[in-house]
């Protein structure tokens, strides 16, 4: 079926429903067709069955049969359908406008394939532009000289016409529209890569941040665990003490009463004689039979033998101390609930955070060794001839580490093995560089120290003295910039030796190294400060 007797029979191709062509056209027992989807879809949200163009209802719903012969010939004409909100309509169609395929900008219209047909078969009108359908095509023609815009002023930046070059726009930079449509066309191309790099940016960073959570969350249920645990612990040993308490001094107590009971028995056991004996001797005291009396009296004038009751006491229970030694043994109870607490587990968990640090040569003193590989450092005899840059440490023996961080966690571990003297730790980018440096976190320096070969402190204002058991041979550094915290591990013990809490970082950290001087150490103090790969343990 040609295009034109599709058009000729456009009624009865298009659903009264969804007003397009026919998608499984089904006929209903009054005769009219409908899409199989439209009319179902219909009924199921109707109250009752009815035909949607002549009313008749239906007391039971029809079964529905695609209607072959117009589903046959509705598939003659696919392009031939209404416009649908968003598309371009043609501008010939009269009634039920149709889908434009091309506008034209000569005609400065949109025609649906039927009516194209003329520009594709008349020779003047073959010349003419066309485009994929749009709407407002008067906004492509020059609203000065009413021309096509079909150049571009690229001094202007602007869409001009041809009588425009030669007018408004004499001696302009004008290519044709389609070299700076490529032009921008790349320049978009490039725009939509760096999009598109920004969104997987952005993703990477959601995975991370979702990764840090689950992090977090791991960290959070461990530290639930070993609370819960300790706790418990506490809480048994408190109630097993408190328990034992109680019963020492309530046997304490059954005691005292126990040996009262029996005093006072005895007493009363006493007592009920005396009193007989007391009887006895009133009775006899009335008498009036002279030899009774006289033969009686030997008897009941000497008093029952009883005990001497001077000294006897019962004595209260002494239950001094009896609490503090509860408290003792439920502190003994903490101390080893703490033991088992190990810092063994903190640094492994802390070592996952490992970075690469590298020395900066462009900070180090000039009196500094650096070994190639960025690794070593050791204070030397002889002054380097360096340039003076901002940078550079000077007078004091020091350097940085090269790479620099403003959030997250990172740890690296250095060996301090032979030394006497070192200071490690991490710096503000701010940092004065030259002059004497004050060790402080009020001045960026978050720090611990050795001095004199066993004297440690951290460098806090006034210094804390650290005491501890072993002495470092290798230590780490921790760092959790959001959390504000800084510590530093004795990494063969794996013992916390100190951490900063609380601090509040604004700008790029760095690590700190400082070797010491040799002299005034009789050279003891050369060994260099080594900036060690850290060994993950399981």
């Amino acid at each position: 079926m040609s295009a034109a007797s599709c058009l000729l029979s456009e009624e009865q191709f298009l659903c009264s429903i969804c007003l397009d062509v026919f998608t499984d056209p089904v006929s209903i027992p009054c005769g009219h067709n409908f899409c199989k989807n439209c009319i179902t879809q219909h009924w199921d949200v109707s109250v009752q069955c009815q035909c949607p163009m002549c009313k008749e209802v239906f007391n039971t719903r029809p079964e529905l049969r695609v209607n072959t012969l117009i589903s046959e010939m509705a598939a003659h004409c696919p392009d031939q359908r209404c416009a649908k909100p968003g598309e371009v309509p043609c501008d010939v169609c009269t009634g039920n406008k149709l889908k434009a395929l091309k506008s034209c900008l000569v005609c400065l219209a949109s025609y649906c394939e039927t009516h194209l047909e003329p520009h594709q078969r008349i020779k003047s009108l073959k010349k003419h532009k066309l485009i994929d359908p749009v709407e407002n095509l008067e906004g492509r023609m020059c609203k000065e000289h009413d021309k096509p815009l079909e150049l571009f002023c690229k001094t202007d930046q602007m869409c001009v016409c041809l009588l425009c070059t030669v007018l408004d726009h004499k001696s302009h930079d004008i290519v044709p529209l389609k070299e700076e449509y490529e032009g921008k066309k790349a320049e978009l191309g490039k725009t939509e890569t760096e999009i598109q790099q920004k969104i997987q940016e952005r993703k990477l960073k959601i995975r991370e941040i979702k990764h840090s959570v689950e992090l977090s969350k791991e960290d959070a249920d461990r530290e639930i665990a070993d609370s819960v645990r300790v706790f418990t612990a506490l809480m048994q040993s408190v109630e097993r003490g408190q328990a034992e308490l109680i019963e020492t001094i309530e046997e304490k107590q059954k005691t005292t009463e126990k040996q009262a009971e029996g005093f006072i028995k005895e007493l009363e056991q006493e007592i009920s004689e005396l009193m007989k004996r007391t009887a006895e001797v009133e009775q006899l005291s009335r008498t009036e039979d002279h030899l009774h009396l006289l033969q009686s009296f030997p008897s009941l004038n000497t008093p029952p033998h009883t005990k001497d009751w001077t000294e006897v006491s019962v004595h209260r229970s002494s239950y001094e101390g009896t609490v503090r030694r509860a408290v003792a043994q439920l502190e003994e109870t903490l101390r080893k609930e703490m033991e088992k607490l190990s810092v063994d587990p903190e640094l492994k968990r802390v070592q996952q955070y490992a970075v690469d640090v590298t020395l900066d040569p462009d900070t180090a003193n000039p009196y500094l060794i650096l070994s190639d590989d960025g690794k070593q450092v050791n204070c030397g005899d002889v002054k380097k001839n360096l340039p003076d840059n901002p940078e550079r440490f000077a007078p004091c023996a020091n350097v940085l580490g090269k790479q620099s961080f403003s959030s997250g966690r990172f740890y690296y571990e250095v060996q301090v093995k032979g030394k006497t003297e070192w200071d490690l730790g991490v710096a503000r980018g701010s940092i004065s560089r030259k002059g004497e440096i004050t060790l402080s976190p009020e001045d960026g320096l978050w720090t611990i120290c050795l001095r004199n070969g066993n004297e440690y402190s951290a460098s806090t204002d006034p210094p804390v003295l650290l005491s501890l058991k072993t002495k470092p041979q290798k230590v780490g550094v921790f760092v959790d910039y959001e959390e504000g915290l800084v510590s530093f591990y004795d990494v063969d013990a794996a013992a916390l030796i100190y951490s900063y809490t609380g601090c509040t970082f604004t700008e790029k950290l760095y690590p700190y190294f400082s070797p010491g001087l040799n002299d005034g150490n009789g050279g003891k103090n050369s060994a260099p400060l080594i900036i060690s790969p850290v060994n993950h343990t399981d």
